[in-house]
């Protein structure tokens, strides 16, 4: 008997990319979120680890606290706008289903806050505290787009908090460490191909003498179009270390180093279906009727669709900063940077139920990847400062791994930024940030079979993606 599909593969297509965290707009290369301050924002956060003029030196390079002679707050928002839109180009739907719309944008707006809180204890030892979001996404796709069984809907968070400690060495060395408590949560729908499942119940049937071959084609038919929906949700804390030095090659010019370390989670959490109601073909006769509803039972019944807990282990990437900031004169500022992230730690995606059967098993083969920045800062007058800056930031992933849920690609930043100082207290600072993205082609399951283009399609196209981020900062010193 010739069977389009099979439930391993809805298993599949209902998971796939199951708490895959490296998904959907985040404005760092693949999920990483590089808006940790409303000040940096404006240099593209070019010379993050040397910069060190406010509290959020906390998370850029601890060891910058040193330069922070009185007890200081700092806190921003960031409005991040994406804009994400599919163009089909040779997908091909799944068993049963119509192919779908290309999506519309699959951006949201995604409101990004950060704290940070620092204090001189001696005149050689500083302490801080940050909270802040270093990984985030929020992508939603239209209902019945022809992607569905790949990925609806991502919507991840991972919070940061960090106590950090900074050392003043001499006037020309200091150090710093922190240590970061992070908590994520995440929540991510698609769609699962439930007509597939009626068609293969009903050949089952029929198989087994319970329903006559002949009405195979008509239950076929009648359930064309049924799809489900699948729901993971998740969550997991777990502890990380960051350390960082500051060296001043003479009193206009310093560099920065900073690393932080890879954090592992094992992500707890929950799958769970909802299952449509499938239509009795007309002329299908009154006594055969409740066989219908028994195979549509049965699909329910079967363990591809059984709700229950689920866990996943991942390790987020280390980052290492490289970091230089120089005074040309009383106007002028330049800064760069060179961040290295560790993102072949995430080789694959492997959901598991708590009965040990796998859900899905994803191989994302990320490779490290590197982003550069520059920046300027021009001193208008002891009051007003306006900023600039430009990066080219890295995709890990590729053309043949590249996910619905993660359209991710190689990208520039353009920035610009200003700073005004109403006092000796209070600062604010604006920042602006327009992201553009390299058009990235996907090609999911290029090698796929046809029993796994049957349970969930194949998504074909290009990705064209841009971002833009308006930032603002309050600084208090005290």
């Amino acid at each position: 008997m010739n069977t389009p599909f099979r439930h391993s593969r809805i298993a599949v297509a209902v998971a796939g990319c199951a708490l895959a965290f490296a998904a959907g707009q985040a404005q760092g290369a693949a999920f990483q979120l590089n808006e940790i301050s409303g000040s940096g924002l404006g240099n593209a956060y070019a010379g993050g680890a040397a910069v060190a003029e406010d509290a959020s030196t906390v998370w850029s390079n601890p060891a910058g606290m040193v330069r922070l002679p009185t007890m200081q707050a700092a806190a921003a928002l960031h409005v991040i706008t994406p804009s994400i839109q599919f163009n089909n180009n040779g997908s091909i739907a799944a068993f049963n289903q119509p192919l779908g719309h290309e999506g519309g944008d699959a951006g949201t707006h995604n409101y990004v806050p950060n704290m940070y809180f620092t204090v001189p204890v001696t005149k050689e030892l500083f302490f801080g505290l940050g909270v802040n979001a270093p990984f985030g996404l929020v992508t939603w796709y239209g209902e019945g787009w022809a992607g569905r069984y790949q990925g609806i809907k991502s919507d991840l968070k991972v919070i940061n908090v960090e106590p950090a400690l900074a050392w003043k060495i001499n006037n020309e060395w200091s150090v710093g460490a922190g240590i970061n408590y992070q908590k994520i949560e995440a929540t991510l729908t698609q769609a699962t191909n439930y007509s597939a499942g009626m068609a293969q119940g009903a050949q089952a049937a029929a198989a087994a003498g319970a329903i006559p071959a002949s009405l195979v084609p008509q239950i076929i038919g009648a359930t064309a179009g049924l799809d489900g929906t699948g729901q993971i949700d998740g969550d997991d804390s777990a502890w990380g270390w960051n350390v960082g030095v500051l060296y001043n090659i003479n009193s206009k010019q310093r560099i920065g180093a900073h690393y932080r370390s890879s954090i592992k989670y094992d992500v707890v959490g929950s799958v769970n279906f909802t299952t449509p109601i499938p239509p009795v073909p007309a002329s299908v006769p009154a006594a055969l009727a409740p066989a219908v509803g028994a195979i549509a039972a049965q699909v329910n019944a079967s363990p591809t669709f059984a709700n229950g807990g689920v866990n996943l282990s991942i390790e987020l990437p280390p980052k290492f900063n490289l970091s230089y900031f120089g005074a040309l004169d009383d106007r002028w500022d330049l800064m760069a940077d060179a961040q290295w992230t560790g993102w072949s730690t995430i080789p694959e995606f492997k959901v598991v139920r708590n009965n040990g059967t796998v859900l899905t098993d994803q191989h994302w083969n990320y490779d490290d990847s590197w982003r550069f920045s520059g920046g300027a800062n021009y001193h208008y007058n002891n009051q007003w400062m306006f900023r600039g800056g430009i990066a080219y930031d890295q995709t890990p992933t590729n053309d043949l791994e590249r996910s619905v849920r993660l359209p991710d690609s190689d990208r520039v930043w353009l920035s610009a930024g200003a700073q005004y100082k109403w006092d000796k207290n209070w600062v604010f600072d604006v920042g602006f940030t327009y992201i553009i993205g390299q058009s990235a082609s996907i090609d999911q399951y290029a090698n796929a079979t046809a029993a796994s283009i049957g349970a969930y399609g194949k998504v074909k196209g290009d990705y064209d993606a841009s971002v833009t981020i308006l930032s603002g900062q309050v600084t208090y010193s005290f």
